[in-house]
């Protein structure tokens, strides 16, 4: 399973960022294997708005099924929804963590946002 997680680093060990939208980096991690690449999202970070919105194109045009993180506001989950990729929010820790309780079923998908917008 491809799963993107917002992250504050670039590797498996960086905190994952509460933020997805304005998150410092995207990992986009095989759950089987570990393997990952990251995305550097500095031109989402200070957006004046549509942030959320970019990010979430990003995780659909790589094929992401799930992403964890943090906390997703209202326009970046319905673009989500759209895309069919499944949202765990309130995932804390690092992105091994994340990956991990994802595999062992630990996480709950959310059905909406769970912030207002511009978080």
């Amino acid at each position: 399973m491809k799963l993107a997680i917002s992250a504050k680093g670039m590797d498996l060990d960086s905190q994952v960022d509460p933020r997805f939208g304005r998150a410092a980096y995207l990992l986009f991690v095989d759950s089987d294997t570990l393997a990952f690449e990251y995305v550097d999202n500095a031109a989402n970070v200070n957006a004046f708005k549509g942030a959320g919105i970019q990010t979430a194109t990003i995780l659909s045009d790589r094929g992401a099924e799930v992403l964890l993180t943090g906390h997703c506001g209202p326009n970046a989950f319905k673009v989500l929804a759209a895309a069919k990729i499944k949202v765990a929010c309130n995932v804390s820790g690092t992105v091994r963590d994340a990956v991990r309780s994802y595999v062992e079923g630990k996480l709950t998908f959310v059905t909406n946002a769970n912030v207002e917008g511009q978080w």
